[in-house]
């Protein structure tokens, strides 16, 4: 999925990124995780690899979706996309700084959007998923090493977070038709940068994560929300119907080819129509 800067293209890297988009999965009905509440049951520890979600204790508010509160918080949701969305082979040789220049532009960048100091963005907000550093993260150290900040005295760690954006199109893209030309194209937004921690997926942070994003685009009074998903992202589609986007458009392929990367849906949600 596309983000708003597509995090800035990088300087020369040591590898090429195997992905700059999404690897959210679907959410299965067998999830212990219950929403909005979002906490997962207790269980006894299981090795964290892609087939086997790190499960979170039991403890009421464990996980907190909500707009960003502090610049630390900020830094750590940037990290989190970096992981995410940029991954090395172990022996690559100066990744670490390649991923600490990545952040540190992206987050600039982020920072510019959010303050309005970027042309057609009239309005921004990242929204993370965050959580307390609980035992049962111990055992994903990278990633609370990596996405961890401090608010009021406690530790707490970035496991999911995306962007909301309200503007008339995103840099390299396909722009949504709605509303339509008669119509106040202010009231149209666009979701990026939407990440959940490998270690927490299929857990319902990635539904809950867009279900925050609508609720605070109804309070922006927008009318239309769009997404953009790789054509071969089929967990992240299935995510977005689940959530009552409908397909709109498509990239074409000589697009996608140009911009070196698998072609785009734009998916659309009618916000007049969602019950919220």
């Amino acid at each position: 999925m596309a983000s708003a800067s597509r995090l800035l293209p990088p300087f020369p890297p040591p590898a090429a990124p195997t992905s700059r988009h999404t690897t959210l999965r679907a959410v299965p009905r067998s999830c212990s995780l219950a929403i909005p509440s979002l906490r997962c049951r207790a269980s006894a520890p299981a090795a964290v690899d892609a087939g086997s979600p790190l499960l979170l204790e039991d403890r009421a508010g464990a996980v907190s979706i909500r707009e960003f509160v502090t610049l630390d918080e900020l830094h750590a949701a940037v990290r989190l996309r970096v992981r995410t969305f940029y991954e090395y082979a172990r022996d690559t040789v100066g990744a670490e700084d390649h991923r600490k220049g990545l952040a540190e532009r992206e987050y600039e960048a982020l920072q510019n959007r959010i303050s309005g100091n970027m042309i057609n963005f009239r309005r921004v907000s990242c929204i993370n998923g965050t959580v307390p550093l609980l035992p049962s993260l111990m055992s994903a150290e990278e990633l609370c090493s990596t996405c961890k900040f401090i608010e009021d005295g406690e530790e707490r760690i970035v496991v999911g977070s995306l962007d909301l954006n309200q503007c008339l199109w995103l840099p390299d893209e396909l722009t949504g038709k709605r509303p339509g030309v008669t119509e106040s194209s202010h009231t149209r937004a666009y979701l990026s940068n939407v990440c959940v921690a490998k270690e927490l997926q299929r857990c319902g942070l990635g539904y809950a994560l867009v279900d925050k994003s609508k609720k605070l685009a109804r309070q922006w009074g927008i009318t239309d929300l769009y997404v953009h998903v790789a054509i071969n992202n089929e967990a992240a589609q299935k995510l977005y119907i689940k959530s009552g986007f409908v397909y709109e458009s498509e990239e074409p392929a000589q697009q996608a080819r140009h911009l070196g990367r698998p072609r785009r849906l734009l998916l659309w949600l009618d916000m007049k129509n969602e019950t919220l």
